[in-house]
């Protein structure tokens, strides 16, 4: 991020540039570390959004259409300015639901049981309240026994693997053993 936001990254044309120029703290080249750790991911350009503000975002694919035309012309530059002053609106106005979505957008909401399509569509009712948490604390305790399971069982396996010392094998002398008298 601070080659990104350096003025050598925002004044380079291709980041790649900056990034092949930069090392990070232990010594290390960016560009050919990222390359070799898989930091890098190859990705279509309609694919990425770029936001430079938090209320504003436009495609990768159209800004660098726009770019490659500011090479070229006056004409380029007007456009760009004129999609500043509308901070990323395009002037197309989308339909809305009741609440202010886009019709056709995602949700990510998950209705609970019982729970009707009405004004009361965001909100849980009481007894579906009470089924999710007695869902959940079920979830739970069966978590936690497994958990103690495991621990038993890494217990028993930790005191399989360490060796019983005993207190004559391991201080003072030998005690003198008897021995006959072998002749050969």
């Amino acid at each position: 991020m601070k080659v990104i936001e350096s003025a050598e990254g925002q004044t380079a044309e291709n980041l790649g540039d900056a990034l092949f120029r930069s090392l990070f703290s232990d010594g290390r080249p960016m560009l050919e570390t990222m390359h070799r750790e898989g930091m890098i991911k190859k990705v279509q350009s309609k694919q990425i959004t770029v936001t430079p503000t938090p209320s504003s975002h436009v495609n990768l694919d159209e800004l660098n259409g726009i770019l490659r035309e500011m090479k070229s012309g006056e004409s380029a530059v007007k456009r760009l300015a004129e999609l500043d002053a509308n901070v990323g609106m395009t002037g197309k106005v989308r339909p809305r639901d009741d609440y202010g979505r886009e019709v056709g957008a995602g949700t990510n909401l998950e209705r609970g049981p019982g729970v009707a399509g009405s004004d009361a569509a965001l909100a849980l009712s009481d007894d579906a309240l009470a089924t999710n948490l007695i869902a959940q604390a079920r979830r739970m305790e069966n978590e936690a026994k497994s958990l103690l399971a495991e621990s038993q069982r890494m217990l028993k396996e930790a005191q399989d693997l360490t060796p019983i010392a005993t207190k004559s094998s391991t201080r003072g002398r030998r005690k003198k053993v008897a021995v006959d008298a072998v002749t050969q």
